[in-house]
């Protein structure tokens, strides 16, 4: 019989060879591909004012055409200007060849000692391995020319290989090669711009036609991402350019417009951009100006601007609109521009836009969302029980107090720590824990959750009768002792199960009421003791997935026991809320509930009022 792969496998094969011939084509039809995504880039950047125009009744046609125009005559104004101001720096460099001069000599300075000393020492060095040939022929197997004679000492003649410059032909192919491919990207630019409705109901009708809800979700957010973050980052760059410009005039380096726009424009290469923007100019400074002082004026100028831009205005302004991780913003940065070079570079976060924007829609490419964005993978509880397998208590800590800051001690409990323990214990039904890992999870949870309710403050303090500072006779007292309630917490099977009632028993005392958790043990010690205590109410603690029988089982014999007693039966985090009650098998005397919220609601907080609805009674509970 022939083996046949799971289907698991051949997905996994499928999925990698497409991934293999995606690449492949993204750089083999670079030539064609290139053009069309500066094409899309474009049209992503001047599609909101195409819009505003034909909001203001302008025809599209006239629309996309004065755009197009306007933004070109910009560009090619600022291109013509940029141009003579270059012209002009090359001219007056040689003028600056003394100062250069002048600069290098008090760098080496009168002192040869140290550093100076050594790279004299290099330099000669470097000469006389220059001095020394390479390779010694033996003199009976040397070649001489015709006529020469044994004791001659002439040495053989250099040769070098000259390169004749580039003839007008080969430059004139590079110049129309350029100007043509910017025609392609603006005959495509122009089209999609005049287009868009119909190359968008195109890329429905070829991935989307079964998914029109999903794509239109996809393309929309899609296009809203990518066009208001090139807007932005144009302002902003546009902006980096002025204020650099502007500086370097006052600063007294001449061509200021040129380092202006040089530095706005290298700003779109992510990580490279500015400081190659910022090398020309100070490099210039320093041939310039005489002394040290004006250099480095040029060079906090902008660190300065930089540190601002970099780390306040573009978090302020765009910093949720990619939805990309600095990491994969990092990776994608390299990945184009292997493929495509410095145009990658500049695509790269884009293109990892529509990329993270297909991996939020499409459920087949999930794994993009999750490997390129910015949101947290994994919710607070999964991180907490993570950190506590890997034994690390300390960030464990970390993500309760982190997750403390923005909310409430019962909120933390019934959402972070209650679900972990919950992914606690089915791992452990499952074998998948050890039994040391078992131990180190419910001791470093004993712990925090101790620490914690230390730490919380009180809202709102009880006034205890009898205590100092306290009338006992006032209205305050007597409120305060019909509102006390004294309750019992009994852990139905397990540690979990008591941990579970620890932090119970800590809220209801933290509420004003008298409070404990039984510790484990056999069945016949802990109804002993609940009778001794005699509570007004019993709390039976069970975590799920295999706690419902023991929690049935015991509510039977502690009802049997006490009979008038109110019984609150906590299966905690339990999905099948509407069904507890039925599953549980529970009398007009016991109450079932999944959240330590609810079970807070149960206790009596008025004395004409008993909650019998969680979501209502909870507002009369003085929760912090």
């Amino acid at each position: 019989m022939a083996y046949r792969r799971p289907a698991s496998e051949i997905s996994q094969l499928f999925a990698l060879t497409a991934g293999v011939v995606a690449i492949a084509t993204l750089y083999f039809a670079r030539v064609v591909l290139i053009p069309f995504a500066l094409a899309m880039l474009f049209s992503f950047l001047l599609s909101p004012l195409v819009r505003g125009l034909e909001k203001a009744r302008v025809p599209r046609a006239i629309s996309v055409l004065l755009v197009v125009v306007i933004s070109m005559a910009g560009l090619g104004s600022i291109g013509v200007a940029v141009t003579n101001q270059l012209v002009d720096v090359t001219n007056q460099l040689p003028n600056y060849k003394a100062n250069i001069k002048k600069k290098v000599a008090s760098l080496r300075g009168t002192n040869r000692a140290g550093f100076g000393k050594a790279i004299d020492s290099v330099n000669e060095l470097s000469k006389e391995m220059a001095e020394t040939p390479s390779a010694t022929v033996p003199t009976g197997h040397q070649h001489k020319p015709l006529g020469a004679s044994e004791n001659s000492g002439d040495k053989p003649a250099e040769v070098q290989v000259v390169r004749d410059p580039n003839s007008p032909w080969e430059f004139l192919y590079g110049w129309l090669g350029t100007v043509g491919v910017a025609g392609i990207v603006l005959v495509f630019t122009v089209f999609m711009l005049l287009r868009r409705e119909d190359l968008r109901n195109r890329f429905i009708r070829l991935v989307g036609h079964s998914h029109l809800n999903l794509m239109t979700q996809a393309l929309d957010d899609a296009s809203h991402r990518i066009s208001k973050y090139l807007l932005l980052q144009f302002f902003v760059n546009a902006s980096y350019g002025l204020v650099i410009g502007l500086g370097l005039h006052f600063i007294g380096l001449p061509n200021a417009l040129l380092w202006g726009v040089i530095a706005a424009a290298l700003r779109f290469l992510p990580y490279v951009g500015p400081p190659i923007g910022a090398l020309f100019p100070t490099v210039l400074s320093l041939a310039v100006f005489d002394g040290w002082t004006r250099s480095l004026m040029v060079v906090g100028l902008f660190l300065v601007i930089e540190i601002i831009v970099a780390n306040l205005l573009e978090p302020m302004l765009y910093g949720a609109q990619t939805g990309i991780s600095s990491l994969a913003i990092l990776v994608a940065a390299v990945f184009w521009t292997i493929l495509w070079g410095p145009v990658g570079l500049v695509l790269s976060t884009p293109l990892t836009v529509c990329l993270l924007v297909l991996g939020r829609h499409v459920p087949q490419l999930k794994f993009l969302h999750i490997l390129l964005g910015d949101e947290p993978v994994l919710t607070p509880e999964a991180r907490f029980y993570q950190r506590l397998l890997a034994a690390d208590h300390r960030e464990a800590r970390q993500v309760l107090e982190q997750h403390l800051e923005g909310s409430s001690l019962l909120e933390l409990y019934d959402s972070v720590v209650i679900p972990a323990l919950g992914l606690a214990e089915r791992d452990r039904h499952q074998n998948d824990l050890d039994e040391a890992v078992e131990r180190f999870i419910c001791q470093s949870t004993r712990e925090l959750i101790e620490e914690l309710c230390e730490k919380c403050a009180e809202v709102e303090e009880m006034p205890v009768v009898g205590a100092e500072g306290h009338d006992s006779e006032t209205a305050a007292t007597q409120r305060a002792i019909a509102l006390r309630t004294k309750a019992v917490c009994v852990p139905v099977r397990d540690e979990a199960d008591e941990i579970v009632g620890t932090m119970l028993a800590q809220l209801l005392e933290r509420n004003g009421h008298e409070a404990q958790c039984i510790s484990l043990g056999t069945t016949l010690e802990t109804l002993e003791q609940i009778v001794n205590e005699n509570p007004d109410v019993v709390f039976l603690s069970a975590l799920p997935p295999f706690a419902l029988t023991y929690a049935r089982t015991l509510y039977k014999k502690v009802r049997a026991r006490l009979p008038d007693v109110s019984i609150v039966i906590g299966v905690w985090n339990f999905s099948e809320v509407d069904k507890l009650s039925t599953r549980l098998a529970l009398d007009n005397h016991g109450k079932g509930v999944t959240t330590l919220r609810a079970a807070l609601a149960e206790v009596r907080c008025y004395p004409d009022i008993e909650s019998t609805n969680p979501e209502v009674a909870l507002s009369d509970v003085r929760l912090e």
